[in-house]
């Protein structure tokens, strides 16, 4: 399969995911369970990674797939990795800033990553050596409509840069809260504003970096110039892979808390390049 194949039917799953989402949005009435991990989930986020386990099964049989709801499928080089409804809890507020995640991996290297905000009418998407672009709804564009270049921004000190940390201080371990309050104490602003060591009176849970920002992943504000660098801790693969592709074809950097490449480690830095160095060092030094 070629580039163009891949994310043409990379399209076709964001298209097939947001009518599903949006479907269910509209009949309401929207339950949701429990996790093992409190986190929420609803019949929303079941049935859209049932929808696209089958497209991939029937499309490309060959492939493995990774979903958040129902874990892997397959082996071999090439993998799907897929988070149905990214933003549960808003999905289930009505706030619009939730979307489904779409990564596909080839001998664990993200070869495209593709995002869609069905509710802000809007999609994200990157491979690499081909830029990265966001264009709004429907998909193609109407004739007059194009796709977008995205770019970071070229803040190049800590302690002047904006700063976004996701989940807040009461939803993360001990190690995170320490990495956290590591580099929101060398950043010029954080988002959310919070005590992120953990030790001050619990405050109400605040809202997420990409609220009214007009995205739905913290990767996405630093992809389009929104923040200097976004630290995302707590996180599966399908929380980070499709933001991979995005944030660097945009001119910025990943890496996990390591100083690696790996998105399956649980916690996922982004940055535009010139300070992505300084704002690992503020992380790493507490751990």
């Amino acid at each position: 399969m070629g580039d163009d194949e891949d994310l043409d039917l990379a399209h076709r799953m964001a298209d097939l995911a947001g009518r599903i989402a949006m479907s269910d949005l509209a009949a309401g009435g929207h339950e949701a369970e429990r996790k093992s991990d409190g986190s929420p989930v609803t019949p929303t986020d079941r049935r859209i990674e049932r929808e696209l386990r089958a497209l991939i099964a029937h499309e490309r049989p060959r492939d493995a797939f990774t979903g958040e709801e129902f874990g892997d499928r397959g082996s071999g080089p090439r993998r799907w990795i897929v988070d149905a409804v990214d933003g549960t809890r808003s999905f289930l507020a009505g706030e619009p800033e939730w979307g489904t995640l779409i990564a596909l991996t080839h001998d664990h290297r993200v070869r495209l990553g593709l995002v869609i905000a069905p509710a802000l009418g809007r999609r994200w998407w990157a491979m690499p050596g081909e830029g990265a672009w966001t264009a709004v709804e429907p998909w193609p564009p109407r004739p007059g409509g194009s796709a977008r270049a995205l770019s970071v921004t070229a803040t190049a000190r800590l302690e002047r840069a904006s700063v976004g940390i996701w989940p807040p201080p009461q939803r993360i371990t001990d190690h995170a809260r320490r990495a956290a309050a590591a580099l929101a104490d060398r950043s010029g602003r954080v988002v959310p504003a919070c005590d992120w060591t953990g030790h001050g009176h619990a405050e109400a849970t605040p809202a997420k970096p990409s609220t009214g920002s007009g995205t739905c992943h913290g990767g996405l504000l630093v992809a389009t110039g929104r923040l200097d660098a976004f630290l995302l801790v707590g996180a599966g693969p399908w929380d980070v892979a499709a933001l991979v592709p995005i944030v660097r074809e945009a001119g910025g950097s990943f890496s996990d808390l390591a100083g690696g490449d790996r998105f399956d480690t649980g916690a996922a830095l982004f940055g535009n390049t010139r300070l992505h160095a300084e704002a690992l060092h503020a992380v790493r030094s507490a751990t």
